[in-house]
């Protein structure tokens, strides 16, 4: 996992209360993508998929502080957007209707799938199969569209 580069300039009022929650965080995310580095190539994208899962829930946790609860600054969401621990592309898909529990930006390129259509796991289960287990090829995701 790449680390988080900070800029010397100082973090804005409010970093002290969000920085222990982001540090537990990634402290997660580097106990499951380097616990064992002996590993066959399906238990490898399976940590991936857990690093992925974890890294979508830090930039969650900055969407929720900043639209959900308002309990930061607009100056301190866009010193975490700056600094690297939230994806401004993401939080703007998560804005729009129809995609607030999308879970990356993979499954809606179109240019990755055979037939130029999104990702399996974009189709409401209601459209599936019954008892039809999905799972997104490049995530891991198991249903994102609601």
């Amino acid at each position: 996992m790449p680390k988080v580069k900070r800029s010397r300039k100082p973090p804005p009022d409010g970093w002290e209360l969000i920085e222990p929650t982001l540090d537990e965080l990634d402290q997660k995310m580097r106990e499951g993508s380097f616990s064992n580095l002996q590993t066959s190539v399906s238990q490898k994208a399976n940590k991936s998929i857990v690093y992925h899962g974890r890294l979508i829930k830090r930039i969650r946790y900055i969407f929720d502080l900043f639209y959900k609860r308002k309990a930061i600054s607009r100056e301190l969401y866009e010193y975490c957007i700056k600094e690297g621990y939230a994806d401004k592309n993401l939080i703007a898909k998560w804005k729009k209707q129809g995609y607030e529990n999308l879970c990356c930006l993979r499954c809606i390129q179109t240019r990755d799938t055979n037939f130029g259509t999104n990702c399996i796991c974009r189709v409401p289960k209601g459209k599936l199969e019954v008892g039809r287990i999905i799972e997104c090829t490049h995530c891991g995701c198991r249903g994102c569209s609601g």
